[in-house]
């Protein structure tokens, strides 16, 4: 929906595709521009943990606008206002975290829509500052509910959760998941993939998508061989972190594989 141009990104879901993204924390439209244009299905806008704020999301909404990418903004909580200013400004939808509760998934969906509690203004980005042609129900049924199961309450009521009408995606934080289990394990230990597959399980059960994020490919390959098919992997800081880290790692060894060259001192030169 970025910049009024439908989307047809939650028809991607609904139709039980197999869609790859990733997180985008530094709060910057450059780099949000970046990780558009290398080709993404979507990038998640994070607002809970990310450097960003409001100020700055319109700008890596414009980034995005361009790129194909689905902006997917996660909010700082269940709190109607985000939900619309995020909304508002033209993200495709939102991430909503700490959830606990078939009530609180419920909120998150009315949260979403014009036929639920989201508010009626075309004076703004979403409906191209009054000039979009869309209907309410058009926009409704354009917006990605997706919510986060990280907590040991919505793992039990994860059947109830995906159940709720309007919700498109449940979302499974596996830091915060395993510490609510109270599991000091990597995000693809057995013991929690045995506990995230029933998130996959209830999505599939209800025509919902099942999503993650981790940190490597090899992380995700078991969430993805029990169900998950909203794949996440990495983010910008952390893309930009291992890329540095591992060239000043090449540089090093080139270093110490041809010895120190010492500088000459300037006023020795002749």
């Amino acid at each position: 929906m970025s910049g009024a141009v439908p989307s047809a990104f939650r028809r991607r879901l609904r139709a039980g595709e197999t869609v790859i993204g990733s997180f985008v924390n530094l709060g910057s439209p450059l780099t949000t521009e970046i990780m558009g244009i290398a080709g993404f299905d979507w990038l998640v806008l994070d607002l809970e943990h990310g450097a960003g704020n409001e100020v700055a999301l319109l700008g890596q909404l414009q980034a995005l606008s361009a790129s194909g990418a689905a902006a997917i903004v996660r909010v700082e909580g269940i709190d109607l206002p985000r939900f619309m200013h995020a909304l508002d400004l033209g993200a495709d939808g939102v991430l909503v975290p700490r959830l606990r509760s078939v009530e609180d998934a419920q909120r998150c969906a009315e949260y979403c829509r014009y036929a639920g509690l989201r508010g009626v203004a075309k004076y703004n980005r979403s409906w191209h500052w009054g000039l979009g042609a869309r209907t309410l129900a058009d926009a409704d049924g354009e917006v990605v509910c997706a919510i986060q199961i990280e907590t040991r309450e919505a793992l039990e009521a994860v059947g109830g959760i995906a159940a709720v009408d309007g919700v498109d995606v449940l979302f499974v934080g596996p830091a915060d998941l395993a510490h609510s289990l109270g599991l000091h394990c990597p995000p693809d230990d057995p013991a929690l993939i045995e506990r995230a597959a029933a998130v996959a399980d209830a999505a599939r059960a209800h025509g919902k998508a099942a999503g993650v994020l981790v940190g490597t490919i090899e992380q995700l390959r078991a969430y993805h061989e029990v169900g998950f098919t909203f794949l996440g992997c990495n983010s910008d800081g952390g893309l930009l972190v291992a890329g540095a880290s591992a060239l000043v790692g090449d540089l090093d060894r080139l270093r110490r594989a041809r010895g120190v060259v010492e500088a000459v001192p300037a006023e020795s030169a002749s």
